[in-house]
């Protein structure tokens, strides 16, 4: 099962890659859980700073493997005893980037949105693909495309299942850039570098709560809420360490986030 996904570490950045390129990625409960196990011991890793999820081969994650979407038809599918929701990344106090370097599809989307960031080759294949396969908007995308793009252009992606470029996904919202695909993963990797080098880790992991956690607040909360985060960011070291490497003009030397 250790080989389903690829762990690499350097610089602060863990880099993790689905490996089923004969499968597209295509995911299957094992591929899950060894994700999943990777991002909660990235967690508590105090070397990783920044984690990029990508894809071996031709395709990020081309959705769920079909032996299991015909398992699930036919009743037959047995599920592991892992509960963890396919939204786990929104929780991890680090920053996930994806990128996204082929086919992104059905399931292969949701892990691609519910990343922190989106970095996407240009001619990368992308669809929700559920309703030309009978199926519904899974796992939150029904709550976050219309946040990334607006509703209309939401329900166009979920109605339609239709295909788009990653070129396009950029200019909707989807990911942050779109460049050629043998650019990528210098692009993404010279990107979380930065991130690992040079902002808090700890900033990072409560600018993360709370982006992900306003979404549905009020503004007057989202204020009252950053004014305490706020009160607390004044008495750690990271902001003596800030405002000293600024003033010196060196590199901060942050701690490790702790949890």
């Amino acid at each position: 099962m250790s080989d389903l996904v690829l762990s690499d570490l350097a610089d602060g950045v863990l880099t993790l890659t689905f490996n089923r390129p004969e499968r597209l990625n295509a995911w299957t409960e094992a591929l899950g859980t060894r994700y999943f196990d990777l991002l909660t011991q990235a967690e508590t890793d105090p070397a990783v700073r920044v984690i990029v999820v990508t894809g071996a081969g031709k395709g990020f994650c081309a959705g769920a493997d079909f032996q299991t979407l015909t398992a699930l038809q036919e009743g037959t599918l047995e599920r592991a005893a892992d509960t963890r929701p396919n939204t786990l990344p929104t929780t991890i106090g680090k920053p996930v980037i994806a990128a996204v370097n082929g086919a992104c599809a059905g399931l292969g989307m949701v892990h691609a949105l519910v990343c922190d960031l989106v970095f996407t080759a240009a001619e990368a294949k992308w669809t929700t693909a559920f309703s030309r396969r009978g199926l519904i908007a899974e796992y939150g995308l029904a709550w976050v495309l219309p946040k990334l793009v607006g509703q209309a252009r939401a329900l166009d992606l979920l109605l339609s299942g239709r295909t788009f470029t990653g070129e396009e996904a950029a200019g909707l919202g989807l990911a942050l850039r779109a460049v050629p695909g043998e650019a990528l993963m210098g692009e993404v990797a010279a990107y979380a570098r930065e991130l690992a080098a040079m902002s808090s880790p700890t900033s990072m992991a409560v600018i993360k709560q709370q982006v992900w956690g306003d979404w549905d607040r009020t503004l007057d909360a989202s204020r009252t809420t950053a004014e305490k985060l706020m009160a607390e960011s004044f008495g750690r070291a990271d902001f003596a360490e800030g405002v000293a490497s600024f003033l010196e003009k060196r590199p901060p030397e942050f701690p490790p986030f702790s949890g």
